[in-house]
This record gives structure tokens, sequence and C-alpha cells, in this order.
């Protein structure tokens, strides 16, 4: 054999050797035991089984919760759903509706949006209406409700929180609708 290969060889085999050492030295070294708890769980809905399953009953009803709404605290958390819709006056369309007037208008008429065939269905030909009780209905968990839309948004889980986001949206509008009567709602 020429000295070049056995010096090639040599060399691959040592760069070998000193890469295998560093790596069982960094294994000791480094080595880290499972967690005994989960820093963060990860917890999935699993889906309905045939037949389906209903959207989840709302236990009160949105006129009483309203009384007790405050909109600063829904602004708060419309920042969620600012991502994908705009509230102002004239404003875009986003990845989802302009939501200013939203209350009381027709489902899936806002005027150069997409809507998903789901929610066209939904609306009925545009003669459903959000209302407030629709609204937190749907806010509770939009794919339950209305299966097959578009909106990826998981809901917002608690009462105040849809309540205060419904109230929030209730004031963007030019003359907002009256408030139901929380002394009138036994839904």
């Amino acid at each position: 054999m020429n000295s070049y290969v056995n010096t090639a060889v040599g060399a691959l085999l040592g760069t070998i050797f000193v890469l295998m050492s560093v790596s069982i030295a960094s294994e000791g070294i480094f080595h880290s035991e499972a967690p005994e708890k989960e820093g963060f769980a990860i917890v999935a809905e699993e889906a309905p089984a045939a037949g389906g399953e209903a959207a989840p009953a709302v236990a009160v009803p949105i006129a009483q919760l309203l009384a007790s709404a405050d909109a600063k605290a829904g602004e708060t958390v419309f920042k969620k759903c600012q991502a994908c819709h705009d509230g102002t006056k004239g404003g875009p369309n986003k990845v989802g509706p302009n939501l200013f007037g939203v209350v009381d208008r027709p489902i899936a008429s806002h005027a150069g949006f997409a809507y998903s065939a789901a929610m066209k269905d939904f609306s009925k030909g545009g003669s459903e209406k959000w209302t407030f009780e629709y609204l937190n209905k749907f806010l509770l968990a939009p794919k339950k409700d209305v299966p097959g839309t578009a909106m990826g948004f998981a809901g917002l889980a608690k009462d105040q929180d849809r309540a205060n986001v419904i109230l929030y949206l209730h004031t963007l509008a030019d003359s907002p609708v009256p408030l139901p009567d929380p002394n009138a709602a036994t839904q």
C-alpha cells in the first residue's frame, strides 16, 4: 500500500475515533432525565361519536351575562380576534369579515367577504341574524356550532369573556341595537 493511502485511512479512522469520543462524552455530560411533570399539557377534545353531538349548551342566558358585562374588558378579549377580524367602521376584511355592526346583522352577509359553504348554510340564505344569543352560542365553540366553518378559533369557554366581547361588539355600531332585558331572559 501507498503511504498516502495509509495516511488518509489513518486520518479518517482518527477523525471517527475523536467524533465518537466527543459524542459519548457529551451524552454523559449533558444527559437529562425525563421531567416528573410535563411543563405544558396539551388538551385536545376527542371528535364526537358517530351521530354527532350538538354544541355545548349555554348555561346562563346571555341577557343576564350582559347585565354584568364590561365592554372595556371585552375590548381586551377582542384582541384575540383581531388577528383575523377588524372592528373599525369601513375597515378591511382580513381572514375573517369586518365585525363593525355585526350585532343584529344577517349572518354571512358582510360585503366583499367569501364565506364558507357551512356559514352560508347556517345563515339560511341571510334570514338568520347575529343576535346576542347566536353570538353567545357561536363564540362558545364555533366549530361545534357551525360544523365545517373556516373559522379556526377554539372559542371562549368563560361566560364572562363571551359576554364582555359581545358587549364590546355591540358598541361597534353607528346605532347599537338595544340590549336584551335580563329579567325577561328565560332561555
